[in-house]
């Protein structure tokens, strides 16, 4: 009994994980998913429950989820699709010393969140006048969850921001448990901050808060290659967006680690509203205020809305903000 007690849950979750996988994920034609679905269900608890010994029913379940899992991971993903017109080029870079040219930077003019002038820019930044990197946290309802943008500052030109995110195909919304299986490609939304972050303060209604960081300009040159690198890859080879594995918290650690291991996982890095709490204890923001403090001299959201097609929508998000770089 105690041997069930222990391995009852994990059991339950893995056949659950496996219906709702060939459910999701499967065959297009929803009745013939369903039944799949189901038969695996029944198959694994049948096999569990007929089973002679508790090693046999376990190996037999095993056996059932290994093969749902096989075939799951043979899913490719594509980037040939019906894409939602935000999303339906990808961003390259092209690399000459400390010069890289990004096609493809959206810039998009919002008049609200689906109506909007298409902006597809080429730009060109100089590395080696790169001062820092910022962190944008917006929230649109439990403060346990936000959505984080990385942001790179330049001396002679304007941010370049990138949002990992999911590539939604047309007639398609995100969904937090979707997320989860192979349902949405991932996707680097390399833009303006105008408009990844006046998209949401002004016309989607969310928090969004700013802090710098304190990495240093070497790392954040590094980490910041490292993202154009993996956008580039993305080009050639489409990779799944997850929820729980490549995220838009979880990616960011990822390019970090690449450059400068050794952050301990902590987790606030899932459960990411409290992110900036973790930065505030590890040193990586500014830490001359009281965190609270701190917080609230970082919440950009009405001085975003404020600036509003601006030119000088960066800056004046900026002003006044804690941690000012010389």
């Amino acid at each position: 009994m105690l041997k069930w007690l222990l391995a009852g849950p994990v059991l339950l979750l893995g056949i659950a994980w496996g219906s709702a996988a060939l459910w999701f994920d499967g065959p297009s034609a929803r009745p013939l998913a369903g039944l799949l679905s189901a038969a695996f269900a029944l198959a694994s608890l049948g096999v569990l429950l007929a089973a002679r010994s508790f090693r046999i029913g376990i190996a037999g379940s095993a056996a059932l989820f290994l093969g749902v899992l096989l075939w799951w991971s043979a899913i490719d993903p594509s980037n040939e699709r019906a894409w939602q017109p935000d999303v339906a080029r990808a961003a390259s870079a092209v690399f000459d010393g400390d010069l890289v040219t990004i096609q493809n930077v959206r810039n998009f003019d919002y008049r609200t969140e689906s109506d909007y002038t298409e902006r597809w820019e080429e730009r060109v930044y100089d590395l080696s006048k790169l001062r820092g990197a910022d962190l944008f946290l917006s929230y649109w309802g439990s403060p346990m969850i936000a959505h984080t943008i990385v942001s790179w500052e330049f001396e002679d030109g304007p941010p370049l921001a990138i949002s990992i995110e999911t590539r939604k195909e047309q007639g398609e919304t995100y969904s937090a448990v979707l997320g989860f299986f192979r349902q949405f490609e991932l996707y680097y939304v390399v833009a303006d901050e105008h408009d990844l972050v006046g998209l949401r303060t002004n016309h989607r209604g969310e928090d969004v808060y700013l802090y710098r960081l304190s990495t240093p300009k070497d790392v954040a040159q590094a980490i910041l290659r490292d993202y154009l690198e993996e956008v580039n890859r993305l080009v050639a080879e489409p990779r799944w967006y997850n929820a729980l594995t490549h995220n838009c918290t979880t990616t960011i650690r990822r390019h970090a680690q690449h450059v400068a291991p050794g952050n301990p996982w902590s987790w606030k890095i899932l459960v990411n509203g409290y992110i900036d709490e973790m930065g505030y204890s590890r040193g990586t923001i500014d830490t001359s205020l009281p965190f609270e403090e701190l917080r609230k001299r970082s919440n950009i959201t009405q001085a975003a809305k404020a600036a509003d097609r601006d030119p000088s929508f960066s800056a004046r998000i900026r002003e006044g903000l804690p941690g000012e770089r010389k």
